[in-house]
């Protein structure tokens, strides 16, 4: 298995693994912008964020976006924010997706970001998906309508208790209304 960052020379494989991934949620009338991403928003995608993948025998296999505060979709925190985490339904129940998750907050949140947090939000009907990232250490923090035909629940993990209060402070003294 190799974990790497996604490219542009990517942008087909990776496309049809998004839409393989998430053609389940589709069809329980969840609507996130993934499942129906074209090429071209594809493209847009992996150029404005850090987007990783597991190959397993030379086929992605499992995919993680991280989107940036300073980026053009920033996260409603003001951290970094995980999205477009899939991995294709024939590799599913192996623990790639969790092999890529860790992979990912070690290597790249907490090594090189040196993120004192990281967010993500999800629909708040899923069946599964709030569950299996409080099993990930996420805890709910908000929620917003985005007018997708969902609410979306917005998790948060710690990953530097004393980079995160440090960060927490910073955004109290600019933003008094975050308590």
């Amino acid at each position: 298995m190799i974990i790497r960052q996604i490219t542009l020379d990517d942008q087909q494989q990776y496309l049809e693994l998004i839409h393989k991934a998430y053609q389940s949620v589709e069809a329980l009338g969840i609507h996130f912008a993934a499942a129906t991403a074209d090429l071209d928003f594809i493209c847009e995608h992996i150029t404005n964020n850090a987007v990783y993948g597991l190959q397993k025998s030379g086929q992605l296999v499992s995919t993680l976006s991280i989107r940036f505060p300073w980026g053009n979709n920033p996260g409603p925190y003001g951290l970094p924010h995980l999205g477009w985490f899939a991995t294709d339904p024939d590799y599913k129940q192996l623990g790639l997706g969790n092999e890529l998750m860790q992979w990912v907050e070690e290597h790249i949140l907490i090594n090189v970001l040196k993120a004192p947090a990281v967010t993500l939000g999800t629909a708040e009907n899923h069946p599964w998906l709030i569950k299996m990232y409080e099993k990930y250490h996420f805890r709910r923090i908000g929620h917003a309508n985005l007018g997708h035909g969902h609410t979306t629940i917005y998790l948060q993990k710690i990953l530097n208790e004393a980079l995160y209060q440090n960060w927490q402070n910073r955004q109290c003294q600019t933003n008094p209304q975050i308590v």
